[in-house]
C-alpha cells in the first residue's frame, strides 16, 4: 500500500526510531522527554542494552524487590524508571519496544491502563499469530503461562506511553538479583523467576520478531523512520527527568533496611 492510499485511510502518524544497544537509562530518558514535550506519535524499538541493569517501576522499593547486597557488590545499575509496572534486569537478551501516542489519533483507545493493555494485546496477536500459545495475561504476555514481556505505562491529559520488555533471552544467574515480589499475578501462583518466565528466541527469531512488530505498527499507523541525531538537533525544550539511576547511598540505605531487625 502506498502512502498516499495510507494517508487516505486516515491512518496517523507515528515516528519510528530504531535502535541497537542503547544503554536503557538513555533510552528512558528519551522516552520521558518525548512524552512530556513532543506533540507527536513514536515507536521506539530498542535492540538489547549494553550491559546489564535492574529498572524499577517509580514507586518500587529497593528492599523489597531486590537482593541490594548482591547488587551491591555486582555492581549492578539500578533505575527508577517514570512509568509504573514491577521490576525486571535488562541486558543485550532485551527486546524493548515502546509506543508513546496522542490520545485523538487512538481515538478507539480510552487512556487508562487496560484500554491502552488490550490495544497492545491485538497489536502483538497479530506478531505472534501461528506461534507459540500467545496471550495478554492480566498484563503481561505469555505463551501459555510462562511470562516473556513485561508492560508499564504512563498517562498524561492527552498523551500515554506503553512500553515493553521483551525476553528474547536472559542470563539464568541474573534473576538472582530479584525477590519474588509481594504482589503478583494470579496466574504466576508460587512459582520462582525461572519456573515463571521463557525465552522467547526458543519461539522465533529475532530479526522476525522486530519485523513483525514493525509490520502490525504500520497497519495502524503511517510509519515515518527517524534516527536519534535528528530527534536530538530539534530537540531543546527544557526538561527534567524523573527517571534516575539510584545512587550507592540510596542501595546502602535499602541494604541497612533489610538487614535491620522489625521492631
Amino acid at each position: 500500500m502506498t502512502v498516499v492510499q495510507l494517508r487516505k485511510l486516515g491512518l496517523p502518524l507515528i515516528n519510528l526510531v530504531r535502535l541497537k544497544g542503547i544503554p536503557i537509562l538513555e533510552q528512558l530518558h528519551l522516552e520521558e522527554k518525548l512524552l512530556r514535550t513532543s506533540s507527536e506519535n513514536w515507536c521506539i524499538v530498542n535492540d538489547g542494552t549494553i550491559s546489564p541493569a535492574i529498572v524499577m517501576g517509580m514507586s518500587g522499593k529497593p528492599a523489597e524487590l531486590l537482593e541490594v547486597e548482591s547488587v551491591i557488590r555486582d555492581r549492578i545499575p539500578v533505575i527508577k524508571r517514570f512509568t509504573g509496572g514491577g521490576t525486571v534486569i535488562v541486558d543485550h537478551g532485551t527486546i524493548f519496544v515502546t509506543f508513546i501516542c496522542n490520545r485523538i489519533d487512538v481515538p478507539s483507545v480510552q487512556p487508562y491502563p487496560q484500554p491502552i493493555m488490550s490495544w497492545s494485546g491485538l497489536l502483538y496477536d497479530e506478531v505472534f499469530q501461528g506461534i507459540g500459545d500467545f496471550h495478554l495475561r492480566e498484563n503481561d504476555y505469555v505463551f501459555g503461562n510462562r511470562k516473556f514481556g513485561g508492560n508499564a505505562q504512563s498517562i498524561t491529559k492527552n498523551r500515554w506511553v506503553h512500553h515493553t520488555s521483551f525476553l528474547w533471552d536472559y542470563e539464568t544467574k541474573n534473576m538472582a538479583y530479584l525477590k519474588q515480589p509481594r504482589r503478583i499475578p494470579k496466574y504466576r501462583s508460587e512459582r520462582n523467576h525461572l519456573e515463571f518466565i521463557c525465552r522467547m528466541k526458543e519461539y522465533m527469531p529475532r530479526s522476525a520478531f522486530i519485523e513483525k512488530t514493525l509490520s502490525s505498527v504500520g497497519s495502524r499507523f503511517l510509519v515515518e523512520p527517524t534516527n536519534l541525531e535528528a530527534i536530538t538537533a530539534h530537540s531543546d525544550t527544557a526538561f527534567t527527568h524523573s527517571t534516575s539511576l539510584l545512587t550507592k547511598q540510596e542501595l546502602e540505605e535499602a541494604l541497612g533496611s533489610q538487614l535491620s531487625p522489625l521492631e
